[in-house]
Order: C-alpha cells, then structure tokens, then sequence
C-alpha cells in the first residue's frame, strides 16, 4: 500500500533476520528471487510455506527475526487473534509485513494502527517485496556500515599483500560474506598475478569514477575472483608515474561499502597521504610484521604512532607475526616477541614457501588448497572475526515475560480498554 523511494533504500541492508510465512507459491517465489539481490547479501532469509499459526508455532523454538513477513487469505477476527498471539511470541523491536488479498485503504490503516509495518496486496512482485522489506529494515534498524579492514606492514617483504589476499578470500569462502579487496599500489600491485586477472584500469582512473559517482563504471572495473570476493582491477598504472590525486578515495571507499559488507585494503605500497585516508576511517588495522629483529623494532614504532592516531586506543589494532620459521635461529623467539612489543600478538603464521608462493605463481586462490584453507580459517580469520561481527554467531533470546512483540502499541491499547 505505501510509496517506496527507491533512492534511499539502495543501500547495503544491516546485517538482519528474516521470516517468510506464505503458502502462495508466488510469493513464496519472490521471496527466494531476492538472494539476487545485493542489497541482501548480509540479510539471513528463512523462507516457510505456511500461515500465521505456524508462524506461532515457529517462535516456541526460535529466536525472534528481526521482521517477520505473514501471508493470509483471510483478514478477520481471527487472524487479528493469531497476530496479536504471534507478536507476545516475539521479541521487542521485531517488525511485520502482512500480505493480504484486499486492496483496502480501512483495512490497511487498521494494521498500520495494530503496530504493522505494512501491508501489501498480492500477487507480490519481487523488485516490489524487496523494495518493502528494504524500507522496512532501515527505518527499523537503520543502515549499519560495511567494516574496512586495513593491512600494512611493519617494512617491506613481510608479506602484507598475500595475507590481505588470505584473509579476503577466507571471508569469502569460508565466512560466506560479500567481500571486497582493492590494492592501493598503484603498478606495483601483484594481485593480478596472484588471483589471474589483467588490470582493466588505473587507480587514477578508479578515482576519477569515484569522483563522478559513476557506480556502472565501477562495476567494470571489479573482477570477481569467486562467488562472494571482487577484487579492484587496478594496477595498470605507471610503476615510476605521478601519484594520484588522493582527495575522491573517501568516495571510492564508500562506493565499495555501500556494496559489499567486508571491504580489504592492502596499503603495503600505497603512497603515505593516500595510507593516512583509510587508516584514519578503518575498523580494524592489522600490522604485519617478521620475526626478526629489524622488523619487529619498526612494528613497535608503528604500532605505537597508530595507536596514537586513534585516540590512543589500541582497540581494532592488531599484530601479526608473518614467516614465522623463515630466519631460523635469526629470529627473536615466540616467547619474547610479545615482552618486547608490549602487547599481544593477534597470529603467528608459519613460513611455507610451496603453500604461499606456489598458489600465487599458479593464480590460485589460498582456499583452493586444503592446508592453506585450514591454516586461514585457523589463525587469520579469528583475527578479523571479532570485527566482522557477522550476523549469527550469537543466538541472544529473552523470556517470555520480558516479549513485547511487534504489536506492543495495539496490546497496551487493548489492555486500556
């Protein structure tokens, strides 16, 4: 029944549950359509054919979503029972959508009234649906941003662009989130050697895109490396050219999280004004750093001015130990490496040439070995994790008693009659 502007809900939707209760076929249909959607790629979507009672039954067992979404055939006395019984099963804040079969402005300001987010008429398109549901979340809860999760490293040849490249592909393959990885490099970017694709562009040219708001232009110039893991294709650049204009890259790094929840950036190379832009506006900044005396001591020095930057919070500042085994008895050992740079240290990675370097001669991805896969999923991804704060690992309920449901405003209305 409402009007949806399409404009400001084209955005990447928080992270969010999502019960479908239809036994319309067609509705049922549109509803899977929207996994197409990248809107919804960090939206979990529970899809049930069934009515409103089986909705009820459903939230004996579960954790309340954060909408919920019923079909009915009929709109009378009794599915208003069964609503108002389904809403005390839910959570406080949880927000419904009812699709009914009658185009009725009475009916539809008598649900709004009841605490309904809305009601919709079927048949139910899916550009329709999604738009609904989209409005739905934002004003419910609003637009949570994407998380930017920056590498650097301590000195050069640590590493840096192989574990960004890790931990990319293991948020995408293993966590199953929407990801994407972008080298600040310029043409001394490798990833298109490591993950098998020919720059298609300069980062001046990504820039300028940035600058104009042209999105389709960005699109060209993404090459999706697997299902869930785009990668910037710049690197056509001039190795010895000028450096590029650092003043759109807020606005190229806000393209890129509008889009996709998880966004990577290798500053190993990038010029120092531009490595300023995201480490003053990152999640998480994760350090690499060698076991080895020369690096370690610049770690520490680098750590220290990052904390420093960040209002002297360590919080979303990590260290990593890279090539750990490399240097043999040249190394400082596990046990003292900690004493030394006076804070913990978040992984230690073990050196394995052949792992490593031998799937980034192949341009294959570190999830398509086995051990490299384990070792990621292991000791990089915990790392991240705690950022990420992807949608799921918590299954945070609350008793009965403490349930208000969606319809808190109809029940007090009720009770005061």
């Amino acid at each position: 029944m409402s009007d949806v502007d399409t404009h400001i809900i084209s955005v990447l939707l928080p992270a969010s549950s999502i019960l479908v209760y239809s036994q319309d076929q067609e509705t049922l249909q549109a509803a899977r359509n929207m996994a197409a959607d990248w809107r919804f790629a960090r939206v979990k979507m529970e899809i049930h054919e069934g009515d409103v009672k089986a909705a009820i039954a459903s939230m004996s067992t579960q954790a309340s979503p954060n909408l919920m979404i019923i079909q009915t055939e009929t709109i009378d006395a009794g599915f208003t029972d069964n609503l108002v019984e389904l809403a005390g099963c839910c959570d406080e804040g949880t927000a419904a959508i009812v699709i009914g079969p009658d185009n009725d402005v009475n009916l539809y300001r008598r649900l709004i009234d009841m605490g309904v987010s809305d009601y919709i008429v079927r048949p139910v398109e899916t550009p329709v649906l999604a738009n609904i549901i989209a409005k739905t979340m934002i004003e419910k809860i609003g637009v949570t941003g994407s998380r930017l999760v920056a590498f650097l490293g301590a000195k050069g040849g640590v590493g840096v662009s192989m574990l960004s490249a890790a931990v990319a592909c293991g948020v995408s393959d293993i966590l199953e989130q929407k990801t994407a990885l972008f080298d600040l490099a310029g043409g001394w970017s490798t990833f298109g050697v490591g993950l098998g694709f020919e720059p298609t562009a300069t980062l001046a040219q990504a820039m300028r895109v940035a600058e104009n708001n042209e999105e389709d232009s960005l699109k060209r110039m993404l090459f999706r490396a697997s299902e869930r893991l785009s990668v910037l294709a710049t690197g056509g650049d001039s190795m010895l050219g000028s450096a590029v204009d650092a003043a759109p890259l807020e606005k190229l790094i806000d393209m890129l999280m509008v889009r996709y929840p998880v966004v990577i950036v290798d500053l190993s190379q990038a010029p120092e004004t531009l490595r300023r832009i995201v480490l003053s506006r990152a999640n998480q900044i994760i350090v690499a750093a060698t076991p080895t005396l020369p690096a370690l001591r610049l770690a520490r020095g680098l750590m220290s001015e990052l904390k420093d930057m960040r209002g002297g919070s360590a919080e979303g500042l990590d260290l990593v130990i890279n090539m750990q085994g490399m240097a043999g008895a040249s190394e400082v050992p596990k046990g003292e490496i900690e004493k030394a740079m006076e804070c913990s240290v978040a992984a230690f990675i073990p050196f394995d040439s052949k792992m490593f370097l031998g799937n980034e001669n192949e341009s294959r991805k570190l999830t398509e070995d086995k051990n490299a896969r384990a070792l990621i999923e292991k000791t990089l991804l915990p790392v991240v994790g705690k950022t990420l704060d992807i949608f799921g690992k918590e299954d945070k309920r609350v008793s009965a008693a403490a349930k208000s449901g969606f319809m808190s405003g109809f029940l007090k209305k009720r009770s005061a009659k």
